[in-house]
């Protein structure tokens, strides 16, 4: 008896690169309401059908399954940074409405869905 093993009996969806993938898309969670009071955004963010890395460049847009990352930007800032860790904390917020934009990103900085947060920072009291 051999113990030969024939490539077309199997499938290896881990490194085989399947014929379409769905759409990825972006899931973000609302930002934490306990922390708003002190003065911090605190919240997450995942994606469907796209793995979150920090992986850059366009080799990396032969990776299966798809890699990408989030561009932030804070009340329509001209700026924005990078994240792929998969959570969001801002400290130091001013009292009042904000707004920030997260962006899913391929590794060339291409975006593929965008989602907008909108939240308030009460106004705290002098003494804590």
């Amino acid at each position: 008896m051999t113990d030969e093993h024939h490539p077309d009996e199997f499938d290896l969806p881990a490194i085989a690169k399947p014929a379409e993938q769905p759409p990825p898309r972006l899931i973000v969670s609302p930002p934490l309401g306990e922390a708003l009071a002190s003065g911090l955004l605190v919240l997450q963010y995942r994606a469907d059908n796209l793995r979150i890395a920090p992986v850059y460049g366009a080799g990396a847009l032969q990776v299966v399954p798809r890699l990408g990352h989030v561009h932030v930007t804070l009340d329509d800032a001209n700026w924005h940074w990078v994240d792929a860790s998969g959570e969001l904390i801002v400290q130091g917020l001013d009292p009042g409405a904000h707004r920030l934009l997260i962006e899913l990103a391929d590794p060339t900085h291409r975006v593929i869905d965008s989602k907008t947060v909108n939240f308030h920072i009460p106004a705290r009291s002098a003494a804590h």
